[in-house]
């Protein structure tokens, strides 16, 4: 028995890196899983992992900064699964350039997906989630919400607005008994885990760890463990809370 039978889990994202370990972990809980990516080779061969594994599983091409994929994306999880329990916003990307050299349809692409797509996720979602009685719905923020390196500037906007948008939903959704929560992950090595085709071994040094408190750096199942815990009943007093998962980083004091 797996402390998620007979409940469905909807991963954005959940083709490779951190969301296929979120994927994977719920599944090995017994819960049937959506993954939804809009990488079909990363989505598919996860998929089939997961399958092959025993789970249940199906993939949904999905752009979370559309409108009619995201409904699709939560109508076939319904379709095929029959409700829609937890779902993890975990889909988000960056972009390169800097403040000078930045076309601002990179700006509005990063946020689109990050920030817009989380927002219609949560919506579509809940819409499900409301009729069944409550949910959980998780969004991946990040630590740079609090703190940036050079040239970050739309992923590190539209993370903070995850966290704001996060303590929103959770005050709104409060009364349709749906909990929402984020997580702000730190340096997570994700070589490893992405589709088979672009999977390397992590290049580590001493020092790559040592800068970490704990000793090391993080890896996708830190944070696929903390989303099976705040999904869990374990978690049912935690709302509108951030949990920052960085191996100490974001309080550690640096003086250079």
């Amino acid at each position: 028995m797996g402390k998620f039978d007979n409940k469905v889990v909807i991963v954005t994202g959940g083709g490779q890196g951190i969301g296929r370990a979120i994927s994977r972990a719920f599944a090995q809980e017994g819960a049937s899983v959506a993954i939804a990516d809009i990488d079909d080779e990363a989505g598919l061969e996860n998929k089939e992992y997961i399958i092959s594994n025993g789970g249940r599983c199906i993939f949904v091409h999905t752009d979370v900064a559309i409108e009619e994929d995201v409904k699709n994306m939560v109508d076939e999880a319904v379709k095929v699964f029959g409700r829609v329990d937890v779902l993890i916003n975990n889909a988000g990307i960056g972009t390169g350039g800097t403040i000078y050299t930045r076309d601002m349809k990179d700006w509005d692409r990063v946020i689109a997906v990050n920030l817009r797509g989380t927002y219609m996720c949560s919506k579509y979602a809940a819409l499900k989630m409301r009729d069944l009685g409550g949910g959980v719905i998780i969004n991946i923020a990040s630590t740079r919400a609090f703190m940036s390196e050079p040239h970050t500037e739309p992923y590190s906007a539209s993370k903070g607005g995850i966290i704001a948008l996060t303590h929103s939903l959770a005050i709104s959704l409060g009364p349709d008994h749906i909990r929402v929560n984020s997580i702000s992950p730190g340096w997570i090595e994700v070589s490893e885990w992405k589709k088979s085709s672009q999977a390397t071994k992590p290049v580590l040094t001493e020092a790559d760890h040592k800068q970490h408190p704990v000793g090391r750096v993080g890896k996708p199942e830190d944070i696929a463990n903390a989303c099976l815990f705040l999904a869990s009943e374990e978690a049912g007093f935690i709302t509108g809370a951030n949990l920052t998962i960085d191996g100490g980083m974001t309080v550690k004091m640096i003086y250079v």
